[in-house]
């Protein structure tokens, strides 16, 4: 069977990487950058769609007036850069390059997490300077004790760069070359980064009038929402907000009728615009599992379950006691079934698979796509590797953690999990996940102390890099192209990150009343990695108190059986997928999307059809960031430069 013209790759291959999108990185880290972290510490929201979208719309129309058109390489490559430059990762909302890691791990080290956990004096100097130090008084990265950190940092990302490189190509070779899996989402990613080549000549035009309608809202929401305050702070030590950020806190009011409840509500409308994208009925499983989680919290204190519960607790501590009695254990298992369940998907898959289609030969690969030899990539993985597994033991300095296990994950572990979900996405779009592997080997090893949770251990799912060598495919760039971009990358994310985190750094600690965002979720974060933390400290820990075998067992049980009645019922089984995601969740976030992905299924799909509401959702969420990016972009700005006037002598 013949794969579908947006299957197939183009007969030629183009250059992507020239002086315009080298032009465009330099644009995305010295202007979309700083506004990326601003936006990600005051109200947690991602810029990663924004700076894609502002900065291709920017560089098309200054092309296309200049009568030289963007290709689709430059438009593929600029997307591709200014996801990286400035997207946020994790909960934290870290976004601006690797210097937003070293500003959360000074916030740990000097955190009451850190202190009530007894990790504070513990974490190595190459993570952070101690607490009290004069780089962390002072609020400045120029200072010696800042070297052995930042040198750790440097190393890893060369090294995780590297490995991620090399192995995600042998995986798109073996996974695309040889056994011709059809990548169903990659073409979506490919023509979505790529659709403004089109022009406005009919075909593209609605982009620009959902994007603009979208930009318009976060407008508009953004200058109340994050304006002002942004603003407010620079004149008052605390700023005005007419939204709380990020959220409305219940727990306390609710209290009396609902003990030991973490209930509220988020102030964010860009969580309605992403409930309108995600599955439906993973939003519905997510906010099942919010309302288990909260209302079961009640039922749980009343049979005497919760005692470390105590009234007057926020969001954040009720959350966090409730982990620490009954919900952290039902996570890991049901974490668990979904790992095996996602094991068992992938034994079907390729058994099905097995024998189907035709299968090519490794070492054949299209001319002009830039491919690069085999044995140059099996080397550089195996040599990055070698070299995280030394660091490893260098920055440990002893051998208390058994050297095997660091070659198991980085030969073994690395490579079969990534292997796996490559064909994962290759098969069906979706990877799984393998809860609890890196945590279990830490404890199950008998290493005493804080340090191994801080090394960069070579353990990571690189499976998804083979979707991303198949889009780059697709749109009909070289792979040379993506090297390139890499190199760049690097250097100059270490160069804006150092001096924007520097900068907003010095307007303040990070976090404190003028970051709300960080000011409020951050220590949850942190309570949850310390008691993960204090596991390997020796002696009696609240982590040992944390895990209790009969909730384990329970939420094995719950999510196993749930997962069978799904399929026997054919009903969907995302509602399952949907629920682990939701169960470390808090309400606050996960309402927002519910009514979102209401609107969308009963009210949006209907008035505009459910094909093109489809369209029209991603569009709509990037136009809104946008929005909501160039009020950040303003705010940090403004705030910058007031800052920079009072400090001046004169």
């Amino acid at each position: 069977m013949e794969e579908p013209a947006s299957m197939q790759p183009p007969g030629r291959y183009a250059e992507g990487f020239t002086l315009r999108t080298v032009a465009g990185a330099f644009f995305v880290g010295f202007i979309m950058m700083p506004g990326a972290i601003y936006m990600g510490l005051i109200a947690g929201v991602t810029m990663g769609a924004a700076a894609e979208w502002v900065t291709i719309i920017l560089f098309s129309e200054l092309a296309r007036r200049s009568f030289a058109p963007l290709t689709r390489q430059e438009i593929y490559l600029i997307y591709y850069i200014a996801g990286g430059l400035a997207g946020a990762v994790g909960g934290a909302m870290l976004a601006g390059g690797p210097f937003g890691q070293l500003v959360w791990h000074q916030y740990l080290v000097q955190s009451q997490a850190a202190a009530g956990f007894g990790i504070a004096d513990q974490v190595p100097g190459w993570v952070s300077p101690p607490p009290g130090s004069e780089a962390l008084t002072g609020r400045s990265f120029l200072h010696r004790a800042w070297i052995p950190p930042m040198a750790v940092l440097a190393a890893s990302l060369v090294l995780s760069r590297v490995e991620w490189f090399t192995l995600g190509y042998i995986l798109f070779r073996v996974t695309s070359d040889v056994e011709r899996l059809p990548f169903p989402l990659a073409p979506v990613a490919a023509q979505g980064a790529t659709a403004l080549a089109e022009g406005d000549d009919g075909r593209g035009g609605w982009r620009w009038r959902v994007f603009s309608v979208g930009m318009g809202i976060g407008l508009l929401f953004g200058a109340v929402y994050l304006g002002l305050p942004a603003l407010t702070g620079l004149i008052a030590s605390d700023p005005i907000a007419l939204l709380p950020i990020p959220w409305i806190d219940l727990t306390r009011t609710t209290e009396s009728f609902l003990p030991a409840a973490p209930l509220g509500l988020a102030t964010d409308l860009g969580l309605v615009l992403v409930g309108t994208v995600l599955p439906f009925w993973i939003v519905v499983g997510s906010f099942a599992a919010a309302m288990v989680h909260s209302l079961g919290s009640p039922v749980l204190y009343h049979l005497g379950a919760l005692p470390h519960w105590r009234p007057g607790m926020d969001t954040i501590l009720t959350n966090f006691s409730n982990d620490v009695d009954v919900w952290m254990s039902v996570y890991i298992g049901a974490g668990v079934a979904v790992g095996l369940i996602g094991v068992g998907h992938v034994i079907v898959t390729l058994r099905r698979s097995r024998g189907t289609g035709e299968r090519g030969r490794l070492g054949q690969a299209p001319p002009g796509r830039g491919d690069f030899p085999l044995w140059l990539a099996a080397g550089g993985y195996v040599l990055s590797t070698l070299a995280m597994v030394g660091l490893c033991l260098l920055l440990l300095e002893d051998d208390e953690f058994p050297l095997v296990f660091l070659l198991l994950f980085g030969f073994l572990l690395t490579p079969a999990i990534s292997y796996v979900n490559a064909r994962m996405a290759g098969l069906t779009g979706q990877p799984i996940s393998f809860p609890m592997i890196r945590e279990g080997a830490f404890i199950l090893s008998g290493y005493r102390g804080v340090d191994i949770w801080f090394v960069p251990i070579p353990y990571a799912d690189h499976g998804r890099r083979a979707q991303l060598f198949r889009e780059v495919e697709l749109t009909g760039t070289r792979f040379t192209s993506i090297l390139k971009a890499e190199l760049l990358l690097l250097p100059l994310s270490l160069v804006c990150g150092f001096l924007f985190w520097s900068l907003i750094w010095r307007m303040g600690p990070i976090p404190s009343p003028a970051f709300q965002y960080a000011q409020t979720w951050w220590h949850l974060i942190a309570l949850r990695q310390c008691l993960w933390y204090s596991a390997t400290l020796g002696g009696e820990s609240l982590f040992e108190e944390a895990i209790k075998a009969e909730w384990i067992f329970g939420g094995f049980a719950f999510a196993g059986g749930t997962f069978g009645l799904l399929s026997l019922l054919r009903l969907p089984v995302a509602l399952i997928y949907g629920f682990v995601r939701g169960l470390p969740g808090l309400p606050h976030l996960l309402i927002p999307e519910m009514v979102g992905a209401l609107m969308a299924r009963y009210w949006l799909e209907k008035r505009f059809g459910t094909a093109r509401w489809r369209r029209y959702a991603p569009v709509l969420l990037a136009g809104y960031a946008c929005g909501m990016g160039l009020v950040g972009m303003s705010a940090v700005a403004v705030a910058l430069i007031s800052k920079s006037v009072t400090q001046l002598l004169y």
